[in-house]
């Protein structure tokens, strides 16, 4: 039986902190990795990383197939991106954890990744276009970044200001 996690949304300090290591892969972890995925489907979204549901350590999870098209879940433990292409790519971005905002970001088109997999195996993957955008987007929120981090300071700086003010007024 899948858990749904509620997503985290911007002030929220906890994403913007360096996510921890995790020390090893078990059942407990599985649980986890499922619960993000079916969190992901339902929201719906093409990645998460478990500090966007409150837990600062190092796990995304990510799918970029299309509604009509069959699953193919994606799960990565303490992925760390070994090289990036020259070339570049640009994506209209959007965040789950800044709900209705997107922009276009300018990111590598190509990115070489290590991580482990479900079973604690070392893997090393080359992903291209929309993974390889999407990889990148979920370690940067290992790394407490966010993709508005890529936007000029004016245009970040309103969409966090807009957030903070909605969980003023939620806290009122």
């Amino acid at each position: 039986m899948t858990h749904l996690y509620p997503i985290i949304i911007i002030p929220d300090p906890v994403l913007r902190q360096v996510a921890e290591p995790i020390e090893r892969v078990d059942d407990d972890l599985r649980r986890l990795m499922d619960d993000m995925l079916a969190t992901m489907y339902d929201a719906p979204g093409v990645g998460l990383a478990a500090p966007q549901i409150g837990i600062s350590r190092r796990l995304i999870v990510m799918d970029a197939t299309g509604d009509d098209e069959p699953k193919d879940p994606i799960v990565m433990v303490n992925p760390k991106i070994l090289d990036r292409s020259e070339e570049l790519r640009v994506h209209e971005e959007g965040c789950l954890s800044i709900p209705e905002v997107t922009a276009e970001v300018e990111r590598p088109a190509v990115s070489r990744v290590a991580f482990l997999d479900r079973e604690g195996e070392r893997q090393e993957r080359v992903l291209e276009g929309l993974l390889s955008t999407i990889v990148q987007h979920e370690v940067d929120h290992l790394d407490g970044v966010l993709f508005i981090d890529y936007l000029s300071r004016l245009k970040r700086d309103m969409i966090v200001k807009k957030f903070t003010k909605q969980k003023r007024a939620e806290a009122m």
